[in-house]
């Protein structure tokens, strides 16, 4: 019994140990593949390591090999994903911008006041891990700046101690603050990319109804109602609003 029991565990550990390996070699296998411009192959391996977890590199690996492919649309949506994860990272922000420069359609975002630009930028400094190191840091660095001000006899270093700690805790709030905001708009995301080589745009979700606008493959747009069966709201940067049918967009 004590053997049956035995062999059991052993075949469990080494199918993990295996399951393990074969994960491994598949990033290794996918980022090998790429480097051989074997595209197709790197595709079906990024896309299936995405199955078991993502990361913005999985993304901006696979956006890079759809790109090789000269599939716009597909590199256009996987880079979005990227940057939705590492909205900091100026490789994924350059590869998106210039993507978005191939698509038909060129829409001018809304108007912001500049201080809600600013904000935005600040945000997207860092990721969400990011900027939960950053408060780490800060709360680590106000704990030794508030030792020196309790401790210290020398009034200059007692300044410099109890104005530092404020400082920190003021970063290790605003960093939590950051993050929360990024993992909230992660998590109610509304955008998608159109799919289809042209869409058009109805003023109500019936197919016979008159055109509101048109919109070409690559356009990103804002899901605005996921009411009506087979249908979806959306908004385009330009303010203009309408709905599509459902399998003509994919979300981010």
């Amino acid at each position: 019994m004590k053997r049956h029991i035995l062999h059991i565990i052993f075949c469990v550990v080494a199918f993990l140990a295996f399951s393990m390996t074969v994960g491994a070699v598949t990033k290794d296998m996918a980022d090998t593949e790429y480097k051989k411009a074997n595209y197709q192959q790197a595709i079906k391996d990024y896309e299936e390591l995405l199955k078991y977890g993502v990361s913005p590199e999985l993304y901006y690996n696979l956006g890079n090999s759809y790109y090789r492919i000269n599939n716009i649309t597909r590199a256009l949506i996987n880079y979005e994903r990227a940057s939705m994860l590492d909205p900091g990272n100026k490789d994924i922000r350059f590869n998106l911008q210039f993507v978005r420069n191939k698509t038909i359609d060129k829409y001018a975002d809304d108007n912001e006041m500049f201080f809600v630009t600013w904000y935005k930028t600040i945000v997207n400094i860092a990721s969400v891990d990011g900027w939960a190191k950053i408060s780490v840091i800060s709360v680590i660095f106000a704990l030794l700046l508030l030792l020196v001000y309790l401790f210290c006899e020398n009034v200059n270093l007692r300044k410099v101690g109890f104005f530092g700690s404020l400082a920190f805790i003021g970063c290790f709030i605003f960093s939590l603050l950051f993050a929360y905001q990024q993992k909230y708009y992660f998590e109610n995301r509304c955008g998608a990319i159109a799919i289809s080589p042209v869409v058009n745009v109805k003023k109500t979700p019936s197919v016979g109804n008159t055109d509101e606008f048109i919109i070409h493959e690559g356009t990103k747009v804002y899901i605005t109602d996921r009411g009506m069966r087979g249908w979806i709201g959306v908004r385009l940067s330009d303010g203009r609003e309408g709905w599509i049918l459902k399998d003509q967009i994919e979300e981010i």
